[in-house]
């Protein structure tokens, strides 16, 4: 292979690479929003790519469960009925329950005040904006799972927690739950700050039962039946 060929595919590579996160922040943030299909002629020139980057990006993000490709009609954001909510946070739940186990053992003191820390300036800016709101770029969950030193982990439990966006996004501009989440929070980390992996599991548990149930009320599927535990 030519170095000329080779640096082609390296440049294609690399625009598949930021086309997908530029996607994927769209979907995300409702630009895109749920049901709607990709025009790939205009998202091509608007990037200022080719169509063969473009078409990597949106098989990785089909991968993720982001969009949905219909054969013959193209790719589309995904929506989400009411089960696939409650086995994502089943799913989420199993995920970060694992984690905070893991975190118990493998963080150590510093990393645990740090995250102690992280909590107390999320309050911080709750506080600021007054507005009631959990600041998006305050992922207390990622930081949570960083802990558990697990990349196989993260990855996976990232790829959930963005489905669950997603679904989410419809009601993103709702603010729910935000005081009680960062108390739960608060209880997660002192669990882990007692080396205790049985309550932080369980911390976890009832904090993501509840943000479930905000979830499916926040998108009118309040009374969907949940399984038996």
């Amino acid at each position: 292979m030519s170095d000329e060929s080779g640096s082609a595919l390296t440049r294609d590579g690399t625009f598949s690479r930021r086309t997908e996160t530029v996607l994927r922040e769209r979907i995300l943030d409702g630009s895109i929003a749920p049901g709607e299909r990709l025009n790939e002629v205009a998202l091509a020139s608007a990037l200022g790519i080719s169509r063969g980057p473009l078409r990597e990006a949106i098989q990785r993000l089909a991968g993720e469960g982001l969009l949905t490709i219909v054969s013959h009609r193209g790719a589309f954001v995904r929506t989400f009925d009411p089960r696939e909510i409650d086995e994502l946070y089943d799913l989420r739940t199993a995920y970060e329950m694992h984690a905070s186990r893991l975190a118990c053992v493998r963080a150590n003191d510093d990393q645990l005040a740090g995250l102690a820390s992280f909590i107390v300036t999320t309050g911080d800016f709750m506080s600021a904006e007054g507005d009631g709101r959990y600041p998006a770029e305050r992922d207390f969950h990622r930081e949570l799972i960083r802990l558990a030193d697990n990349v196989a982990l993260e990855r996976a439990a990232a790829e959930a927690q963005a489905q669950i966006s997603l679904a989410r996004s419809l009601s993103a501009k709702v603010a729910v739950r935000a005081k009680a989440a960062l108390g739960e929070h608060t209880d997660i980390v002192e669990a882990l700050q007692r080396r205790s992996p049985d309550d932080a599991a369980r911390c976890v548990q009832i904090h993501l039962d509840e943000a479930r149930t905000s979830a499916m009320t926040a998108l009118g599927f309040d009374d969907y039946p949940r399984k038996a535990e």
